[in-house]
């Protein structure tokens, strides 16, 4: 099974560098400009996270096509850290304690990267089961799902390797177990 791994476009608070986890920002104008005209992948199947901004970019890249909307794809709630910036945290001890932990511990109010892992990953399997194995899913989601999905189904489980550009991603293909990147949107 193809599976396209797309990051939403581009948000105001990703322009600002602020963390916009479970923040529910829709698309800047520059975001949408970036999309349009911009050629997506060929799916069967389109599904996405259920915050507007993801929801946008489905809408643009696949227009007039069924959106499934799957909970589980939101992205990490980032707790008291949601909407500010680094040079807003950099001397709460509370964030260096967190960036200190690779995000292993929650941060305040918020998901741990396990937390959001676990969620993302049950969600993946759960509609990859429902899928025919010669369908292509275009997954429109969040940075941080597709660093999850690949950290803990990618053979190498390198997090931070997996970094996507808004309106980029990968294509990979599914066997069942492992997810393997062959190309980069």
């Amino acid at each position: 099974m193809t599976v396209y791994l797309i990051r939403h476009g581009k948000t105001q608070g990703n322009v600002e560098r602020r963390y916009i986890g479970s923040t529910d920002q829709p698309l800047c104008p520059q975001g949408r400009e970036e999309l349009v005209g911009k050629t997506a992948p060929a799916a069967e199947k389109i599904i996405a996270s259920p915050l507007l901004r993801c929801r946008e970019t489905a809408a643009i890249l696949y227009p007039g096509r069924d959106v499934e909307i799957v909970e589980g794809f939101r992205e990490s709630d980032f707790g008291a850290f949601e909407n500010h910036t680094y040079e807003e945290l950099k001397d709460d001890p509370r964030y260096q304690a967190w960036l200190d932990s690779a995000g292993a511990a929650a941060p305040p109010g918020g998901e741990s990267k396990g937390e959001q892992q676990e969620r993302t990953v049950r969600a993946f399997r759960s509609v990859m089961a429902a899928c025919g194995k010669d369908e292509r899913v275009a997954l429109v989601v969040h940075g941080g799902t597709i660093m999850c999905l690949l950290e803990a189904l990618e053979p190498s489980h390198r997090f931070y390797d997996w970094q996507a550009p808004n309106g980029g991603g990968f294509t990979c293909t599914w066997d069942g177990e492992h997810l393997t990147v062959v190309a980069e949107i």
